[in-house]
């Protein structure tokens, strides 16, 4: 027992400096009072977590959650089919899995400035567009909705093929010939067979964008323009140039308690028997 001690207690040291002690922080500021020129100070009040029934802070919540939901099902949209392309591409597997992990290779920031190369009035899209005589202004393709969630599918797209592919590539290929020999269809065994048995890769790969999606603040600043302010981009205003720490530690609070639910239904329904 007290060898079993001494080998966990770094990775109890660790997650009481590096998670508990932080979120305890955290937690405090988000019951202190908003200072006269920023900070925190007495007295302890629920007022930050009160102002979170807002309708407009309620607006921006919902926002983020519908964007976190709209980026997670174009994922699995997009990613399912790549996934089962590469776990059937033989020879030319790992060519395929490197270019998709290939964006990994550039930092985040760059990429999401190259899409704002590509989308801006000036941009390669409407440029080629005008030159081809489709269109004879510039498209509103930069500073929206749409903006903001195709750089959100464009970055987290790989965490939804990874585990996919991961599930996909263990699949015994005699189930799918076994569904084709009782008269199923291509589609209709790959709705019936491979997607339920696929279906541990997809809630890892749903949860995996659906969190950071659902915090995303770099994104939707860049590629907003300021226009589409979700819940990551409230919490980086409050702290830095409204000044109010304590509601920004609530919604902090408040997105991590998000973010811990769907965990919990996660891992719920991992240990979900396949019907």
């Amino acid at each position: 027992m007290k060898l079993r001690t001494g080998f966990l207690l770094p990775a109890w040291l660790s997650m009481a400096v590096l998670f508990a002690a932080p979120f305890a922080i955290v937690l405090a500021y988000s019951f202190l009072t908003r200072g006269v020129y920023g900070g925190i100070e007495p007295p302890w009040t629920a007022e930050s977590y009160r102002r979170l029934f807002d309708p407009l802070y309620f607006v921006i919540l919902w926002r983020s959650v519908a964007m976190a939901l709209a980026s997670t099902a174009f994922c699995l949209v997009l990613a399912f089919p790549a996934a089962l392309f590469i776990s059937r591409a033989g020879r030319r597997k790992n060519l395929y899995l490197q270019l998709v992990m290939l964006p990994f290779w550039t930092s985040f920031l760059v990429r999401t400035y190259a899409w704002i190369f590509l989308l801006r009035d000036t941009g390669l899209f409407n440029t080629a567009l005008q030159a081809l005589g489709i269109i004879h202004g510039p498209l509103p393709l930069l500073y929206n909705v749409g903006a903001v969630l195709l750089g959100l599918v464009y970055g987290y797209l790989p965490f939804m093929v990874l585990p996919i592919y991961a599930t996909l590539e263990r699949l015994d290929p005699a189930l799918v010939e076994a569904a084709a020999d009782l008269g199923a269809r291509p589609f209709a065994a790959v709705w019936r067979v491979v997607v339920p048995l696929s279906r541990p890769g997809i809630v890892a790969g749903s949860v995996l964008v659906f969190i950071p999606c659902l915090g995303a603040y770099l994104t939707p600043d860049l590629l907003g323009g300021g226009r589409t302010v979700m819940v990551g981009n409230l919490v980086q205003n409050q702290f830095t140039t409204a000044r109010d720490w304590p509601f920004g530690a609530a919604v902090s609070i408040t997105l991590m308690a998000l973010v811990s639910l769907v965990l919990v239904l996660f891992l719920r329904r991992q240990s979900e028997p396949l019907a």
